[in-house]
């Protein structure tokens, strides 16, 4: 990659990365394209350089952590020497410590900015869509490897499971959120193994 292109793929994922930081703490509305710009070191002029619009920038934030999350989330379910059950239940572990910062007011762009920009903006919902359905997608396999190895037993199918463990949890983050309490998460962690009987 020539030293320019790799200065300007380093810009933007700054700029991403600076986006990502101050969304999560105050949403997609509240934050204005200068804060961001300055968070990021970037001249107030040069974001149209990087993205053609505020839609297209939003896109391309939620891409950009959809991209982080899911690598991490191949991590956990993929460790070596333990069972399906063992991996998915390190999975919910790590999602109840991302949602325990800041009195409960998390690091998810799902949670946070979920149904605020659903209704902003159409690419940004497809985005949240896509990387929503590519985590259910990964829980419905581990769930089915789970079935395999005998470690996780369910009543529906795979992937109606998986769906309804990631909507369990969406759900108990944003009561995280409005009781800044981790009391929903725990009460899911204890549902989601009677769910998996794991």
């Amino acid at each position: 990659m020539p030293a320019t292109t790799a200065r300007s793929a380093d810009t933007r994922r700054n700029i991403l990365d600076a986006a990502r930081r101050i969304m999560a703490h105050k949403g997609y509305s509240a934050v204005g394209l200068n804060e961001v710009l300055a968070a990021a070191a970037v001249p107030k002029g040069s974001f149209y350089h990087y993205f053609s619009s505020k839609d297209a920038f939003g896109e391309a934030l939620l891409k950009s952590y959809f991209d982080d999350y899911l690598a991490d989330m191949d991590q956990v379910l993929a460790q070596p020497g333990r069972s399906a059950a063992e991996r998915l239940m390190s999975y919910w572990q790590m999602w109840r410590e991302t949602q325990s910062f800041d009195e409960c007011q998390g690091k998810c762009l799902a949670v946070k900015l979920g149904a605020e920009v659903s209704d902003l903006s159409e690419p940004m919902r497809l985005a949240l869509k896509e990387g929503t359905g590519a985590i259910v997608d990964r829980l419905e396999r581990a769930i089915t490897s789970g079935l395999t190895d005998g470690s996780v037993a369910i009543d529906g199918a795979p992937r109606e499971t998986a769906q309804i463990l990631y909507d369990m949890w969406l759900g108990a983050s944003v009561m995280a959120k409005i009781h800044r309490s981790l009391e929903p998460l725990d009460a899911t962690t204890a549902m989601t193994r009677r769910l998996l009987h794991a």
